[in-house]
């Protein structure tokens, strides 16, 4: 094990010791922050923003009862359950290999991508990539227990169906998004005004879905994390944190695709999308800011320093999809990353 993944594993033991909220709603973002720590090069960054973030969190909730396998779906969505979910989660990997678990599970659990303002999702998505990438080392395994057990536990269904039948691609989807009437609320409060937004559902299904390709449905994934992320540099001013999951959530289920089994693709960017057409409307600026200033010629691997120097878990998880955006491009994105920076000035910095 070189000294990389072992700073990974133990950061991972470390932040098994806490619940996966805290303040009653807010996400643990630490195995997510400290897995793109790691993966771009600031490994040794990583236990110095543990001894900080670590200071926010909460002790693992009390266990309710045992979950089964005849019985999980009352226990679906509850999120006072969590500890619970958790330990079934790590039954399930210690009796099976993680990649049945996932693709058993994920079907299940992809309605319910919207929980927790995507949190659980993308919590997935960073272990699935270490656990493609970089071996299946048990703290690995463990943290992919403890994030399906979020997600479980956090499970939330849309108030409006979301059935993307139409020829638009993901930018075009996007920009045509009509935003919510009152954008200055939580989370679930404004989902809970998609049903009476003229216009939503429409532009929600106008997004072109190949449910018969599936590598063509990798293909439109990708595009949609493009677009969300060059959405972001020009509205994510409507709501600097928020935002960032409109990008991180579709990027986490790309990430998991080579994990799942290729007739989930089609669905999986199905349920990416809704998810983030439906934070798009909540929290989006109606007007597009202008244009980034000062920021000089960007460099991926400069940029993601900067993220880390910052601090902020939404920015360094903001500037690790960005940077994937801007290696898949043929000849960079500068866009991509000039959001990163924008969500770097946006947030505020880790002190």
């Amino acid at each position: 094990m070189d000294l990389r993944s072992g700073i990974l594993d133990e950061a991972l033991e470390r932040l098994h010791a806490s619940g996966p909220e805290f303040q009653g709603f807010l996400a643990n973002h630490g195995p997510m922050a400290v897995e793109a720590l790691v993966r771009h090069g600031q490994a040794g960054a990583v236990h110095r923003w543990l001894d900080r973030y670590e200071t926010k969190l909460e002790d693992v909730p009390s266990p309710q009862g045992t979950i089964t396998d005849a019985d999980w779906r009352t226990a679906l969505g509850d999120p006072h359950r969590v500890t619970d979910w958790t330990a079934y989660f790590s039954r399930l990997v210690a009796d099976r290999p993680w990649r049945d678990v996932l693709a058993e599970w994920w079907p299940r659990l992809l309605p319910g991508i919207a929980g927790a303002a995507t949190h659980p999702v993308i919590r997935v998505g960073h272990v699935v990539r270490t656990l493609l990438d970089d071996g299946e080392e048990a703290p690995r395994v463990a943290e992919l227990a403890h994030a399906l057990g979020y997600w479980a536990a956090r499970h939330t269904t849309l108030p409006v169906a979301v059935h993307p039948t139409g020829t638009a691609t993901p930018a075009e989807a996007l920009a045509a998004l009509p935003r919510i009437p009152d954008q200055q609320v939580l989370p679930l409060d404004g989902l809970a005004q998609l049903p009476g937004t003229p216009g939503w559902p429409a532009a929600a299904a106008s997004l072109r879905v190949p449910y018969d390709d599936p590598d063509a449905a990798r293909a439109q994934l990708t595009a949609l994390v493009r677009a969300t992320v060059h959405r972001y540099l020009d509205h994510g001013h409507g709501h600097g944190v928020l935002m960032v999951h409109t990008a991180t959530a579709p990027n986490a289920v790309l990430r998991t695709l080579p994990a799942l089994p290729r007739e989930l693709w089609a669905a999986s960017l199905g349920a990416a999308w809704a998810a983030s057409a439906a934070i798009t409307s909540v929290y989006a600026a109606g007007e597009a800011s202008p244009p980034l200033m000062g920021a000089g010629p960007l460099h991926a691997e400069e940029v993601f320093e900067r993220a880390a120097r910052h601090g902020d878990e939404h920015v360094i998880k903001m500037t690790d999809t960005a940077v994937d955006v801007a290696a898949s491009a043929a000849d960079g994105d500068d866009r991509a990353l000039a959001a990163a920076v924008r969500a770097q000035r946006l947030i505020p910095a880790d002190s």
